[in-house]
């Protein structure tokens, strides 16, 4: 099931957002890790509209959108590959009208998951939001 997510599980959502970005963003460091996880939580969380995917009351993943962007996707790891992002994806398309998305240049699977999904590069920035060097490419659906 879908549904949005309540402010009291946004520290259940840190924790998924944390396994799965330590499984899929080799690239980061522990360091970039710990200086992300309080933004993530104490502003990013709060600054979207946050969608979760649970099964037998389980949070197992969640969309955050604004307007027409998805601004993060996460799925806890145990249960990558198993359809939980395509259903949170599909959902954001179909139900919220998203058609843009950045994602990080290096994690791989992502950019192969979203080009799955019918997203197509449109554009480049060798830095992140916060001006870190990791690079984003801009995708819109097609």
């Amino acid at each position: 099931m879908i549904r949005l997510a309540k402010e009291e599980e946004f520290k259940k959502l840190i924790e998924i957002w944390e396994d799965s970005v330590k499984a899929t963003h080799t690239f980061l460091s522990l360091e970039d890790i710990d200086f992300f996880r309080p933004k993530i939580l104490n502003e990013y969380l709060y600054a979207v509209e946050v969608y979760v995917y649970e099964e037998n009351q389980e949070i197992l993943g969640f969309i955050g959108v604004l307007e027409n962007k998805v601004e993060m996707l996460f799925i806890t790891p145990l249960k990558f590959k198993k359809g939980i992002g395509k259903k949170l994806l599909s959902f954001a398309i179909n139900t919220l009208n998203i058609d843009a998305l950045d994602v990080n240049e290096q994690n791989e699977n992502a950019v192969n998951f979203y080009k799955y999904m019918n997203f197509k590069v449109i554009g480049r920035s060798e830095i992140d939001g916060l001006g870190k060097p990791f690079p984003l490419l801009h995708l819109k659906l097609q």
